[in-house]
């Protein structure tokens, strides 16, 4: 059977395996810090794939940022990484094929190969963190749209009268409400206007004080506000699912990132196709965790 080495570059950490076409990972799962320019990327990239050359026969690499339509590169600039990063072509790294691909997409590949989305045949995946973002498999491929940048669902508005604005400096991104940043929002929004503010456990901080973190404990001691909180969150979920699942029409919705523990998807499921104008969906939590990049790296190399 085939291996691949999968490679996910992260901010802070890479984390790299061998995985076979089946997306089973086979080696162990080692980590390095992520450098701190281009070229020490570059070099680190190189070494790994060194070290592994003579056991694989092709390299995947999941990145954050928009990837051209050949693979090769990062075009967009990447906050988290340093300068000089979309310059860098991955394809020079080896003699044998090197894919790169969004670090989301890649997400949707293990979810969709050997994860959550098994036996699916078309698999949204959201990935919900700071921000969000999206992938879409159906009858095996990616969905990539016309310049390789398809699936930016943080980015799409969901009101149009300008009622909170986004990190991107727009208005109404669906991630400004429904991921973890938005959470925040929603704590920070209903501080200033739900009467159970005025005797949660939160009443003496400051509302833009009160995060994410409080809000889930609050949660599980109880308090009204959190809960309400909680519950104005996963509305603005729903708002955008619904959406996507009437565009896309998927067999299954596959939630994963940060805050995906936190997300009620029994009742995502039934609020989507109570409303949804297509067929019905399934909603499930993400589980092939941290190693997803890796491993969707890896099994879209292969092609």
């Amino acid at each position: 059977m085939k291996k691949a080495l999968g490679i996910d570059i992260g901010g802070t950490k890479i984390l790299y395996g061998i995985v076979n076409e089946n997306g089973e990972i086979v080696s162990e799962v080692k980590k390095t810090f992520t450098p701190k320019t281009a070229d020490a990327i570059f070099s680190t990239l190189k070494t790994i794939i060194d070290e592994h050359y003579t056991e694989i026969e092709v390299v995947g690499l999941s990145s954050a940022g928009a990837v051209n339509l050949e693979n090769t590169k990062v075009l967009s600039s990447t906050p988290n990484l340093p300068d000089g990063y979309n310059q860098i072509d991955f394809s020079a790294l080896c003699d044998k094929k090197v894919y790169v691909e969004n670090d989301a997409n890649c997400a949707c590949a293990a979810e969709y190969k050997n994860g959550a989305g098994k036996g699916f045949n078309t698999v949204l995946m959201i990935t919900i963190g700071t921000g969000i973002g999206g992938g879409v498999i159906s009858d095996g491929k990616l969905f990539r749209g016309a310049k390789g940048n398809a699936l930016e669902v943080g980015s799409m508005k969901i009101f149009a009268d300008k009622r909170q604005k986004c990190t991107c400096g727009r208005y109404d991104c669906w991630e400004s409400y429904a991921s973890g940043t938005g959470l925040k929002n929603c704590a920070t929004k209903g501080a200033k206007e739900y009467p159970e503010f005025r005797e949660s456990i939160y009443k003496d901080k400051q509302p833009d004080e009160i995060t994410t973190y409080d809000i889930t404990d609050g949660i599980q001691k109880g308090d009204a506000y959190s809960i309400k909180v909680f519950n104005q969150w996963m509305e603005y979920m729903y708002v955008g699912l619904v959406s996507l699942t009437d565009i896309f029409n998927p067999d299954c919705i596959v939630i994963s990132g940060g805050m995906c523990s936190f997300v009620d998807t029994e009742m995502l499921e039934q609020k989507i196709n109570a409303e949804s104008v297509v067929t019905d969906v399934k909603v499930l939590r993400a589980t092939t965790g941290n190693n997803a990049g890796m491993i969707g790296a890896a099994v879209l190399a292969f092609g």
